[in-house]
């Protein structure tokens, strides 16, 4: 099953939400399910590109600098950590992160606020992840 994830995309002049097709095998029946399968998804690739190393980045090509910039960002995907990260620990934090409050969750323009409720999700169905900012200062 695609569902489409709203990702901001900074840079530049402008600031745009695109989605991105992220695709679930098995589909997910709750919130809990879901998170653990898009962090999950996301840390394998973030693996797999770091596994590739710094010295297999491709040239850039015309076409590919343009979708780039369309997002607000020309860059070479290099991870310069190079680290590989454990997905348990990165589910582990993100199931916290919720729980926390520190992101929220919406399916469609409907707010998912139980991790073990069940959710039933349709074929490009579009999600969005926000994460909260905590503002630093003093209340007088």
């Amino acid at each position: 099953m695609i569902l489409k994830i709203n990702l901001k995309q900074l840079g530049g002049r402008r600031q745009k939400i695109a989605p991105v097709d992220f695709e679930y095998e098995p589909v997910p029946d709750t919130l809990r399910a879901l998170i653990v399968q898009t962090v999950t998804g996301c840390v394998d690739s973030y693996n797999a590109r770091v596994r590739a190393g710094e010295h297999r980045a491709a040239p850039l090509t015309e076409e590919r600098i343009t979708a780039l910039a369309d997002l607000g960002k020309i860059a070479f995907g290099i991870s310069y950590g190079g680290r590989e990260q454990a997905p348990e620990k990165a589910v582990e934090n993100a199931l916290q992160a919720f729980t926390d409050g520190l992101y929220r969750v919406f399916l469609n323009d409907t707010e998912l606020k139980e991790l073990d409720e069940r959710v039933t999700f349709n074929e490009n169905d579009s999600l969005t992840f926000i994460r909260l900012t905590m503002l630093a200062g003093r209340m007088w």
